[in-house]
């Protein structure tokens, strides 16, 4: 469904707002997991196409979109559980009496996605199509529209989804919703509890629900043993993350127990501080790091799962909270991943790539997608630095600094 939802969407819009459209799609197509490769980057090149446009300069703007932006989206995606998972294990392996939610980092990533699809629209249209020039090639993707069933399973799906969202509202915005909860604190019957406790089954059901009309409506869902086997074949792609899960939990645990974490992170949290190395240049510094060490290391959870241990536990001896260095890991993760051979879909894309230039290769796929990175690492910076001299929360209930 997500999949002919993002074909729909790009497809459907007006000419002028194309690229901000694809670039957009592809941020927000990671809570399909790996939906924004196989689906939205070789879309992006048919549509540009079908525009009149360079192809490869759609491949290029998807690419930003759903690589260069995959920490960033609109709603709580995998990425986040993944990684709130593992600053947890961190916290607990340095016996820290803290618990980072998974929406912890959530507002900040809604408003990282405004700014990274105005910054790769802008990429895309002053820097990639100037450069690229007029396409010329011989090569002309078909464009397969959706079928009626499918149209009419996304309008379904659209009600379905509509409906949805109105009861929850009804349940959250009166004084005396359902879902509200006292806080003991204030007096007043808020949603914090809620979005604390609630969301992932809110968002669960956000797309379940949707999901289940839609697979009924193209008749791919005709019986509970069907919805089932659907939910079982969108689970397999966890399967890579309970592995990378597993041993994650032993290389946490053999911090732990060796306290080489602990030792670490306390023994470099008192030394920066006698250096008066702390605060803003230690959060620079870091994605800096971060961002040469996925160079060499694609996957964002398997480096995370090593630098936690030591750079979660020193920043919050430091005064940072574990949402505000997540923050900064993931900024770092994903503005490389687009110029590193070594991220696994680095080579699909690349093959993408040549049906529209048969002589395109690594240098040239790095050289198109440089521009988005350096624009990408210098917007997202300058948003944390100005978040970080306000006290607007991250996420609820989350701030970069301890309150």
């Amino acid at each position: 469904m997500i999949g002919d939802t993002l074909k729909k969407l790009i497809r459907s819009v007006p000419t002028r707002l194309l690229t901000a459209v694809v670039v957009l799609a592809g941020i927000v197509s990671n809570i399909a997991s790996d939906a924004g490769y196989v689906v939205v980057i070789p879309l992006g090149a048919i549509v540009f196409a079908g525009a009149g446009r360079h192809p490869i300069a759609g491949l290029a703007a998807a690419f930003a979109g759903v690589s260069g932006g995959f920490s960033a989206n609109l709603i709580i995606g995998p990425t986040d559980a993944l990684l709130t998972g593992i600053t947890n294990a961190a916290l607990e392996s340095a016996n820290i009496d803290y618990s980072m939610s998974v929406t912890g980092n959530w507002y900040f990533m809604i408003a990282s996605t405004v700014i990274l699809t105005i910054v790769g629209t802008w990429v895309t249209t002053k820097i990639i199509e100037p450069r690229l020039g007029q396409y010329n090639g011989e090569y002309m993707p078909d464009d397969e529209p959706l079928t009626e069933l499918e149209n009419k399973g996304l309008r379904r799906a659209g009600i379905a989804l509509l409906i949805f969202i109105v009861i929850m509202a009804v349940m959250l915005i009166p004084e005396n919703g359902a879902l509200r909860a006292l806080d003991e604190a204030s007096g007043q019957m808020t949603m914090d509890y809620f979005l604390s406790n609630g969301l992932i089954f809110a968002i669960f059901f956000l797309f379940a629900i949707p999901g289940l009309v839609y697979g009924m409506t193209i008749g791919k869902i005709k019986s509970s043993h069907d919805f089932v086997e659907s939910m079982t074949e969108s689970m397999k792609s966890m399967g890579s993350y309970i592995v990378l899960a597993f041993f994650a939990a032993q290389f946490i645990n053999y911090f732990s127990y060796t306290n080489l974490g602990t030792i670490l992170s306390v023994e470099g949290a008192e030394f920066l501080e006698n250096i008066g190395f702390k605060g803003l240049p230690l959060i620079i510094s870091f994605i800096v790091l971060a961002a040469f060490l996925d160079l060499f290391m694609g996957s964002a959870s398997a480096k995370w799962a090593i630098m936690a241990p030591i750079f979660v536990p020193m920043m919050f001896n430091l005064g940072l909270t574990p949402e505000l260095t997540q923050i900064a890991y993931r900024i770092a993760d994903s503005v490389v991943n687009i110029i590193t051979p070594l991220m696994s879909y680095f080579a699909m894309i690349l093959v993408f790539m040549k049906r529209y230039d048969k002589r395109s290769g690594l240098g040239t796929l790095i050289s198109t997608m440089l521009p988005y990175s350096i624009a990408f690492f210098i917007s997202w910076v300058l948003l944390l630095v100005i978040w970080y001299f306000t006290s607007i929360p991250i996420g609820p209930d989350a701030y970069m600094h301890f309150r």
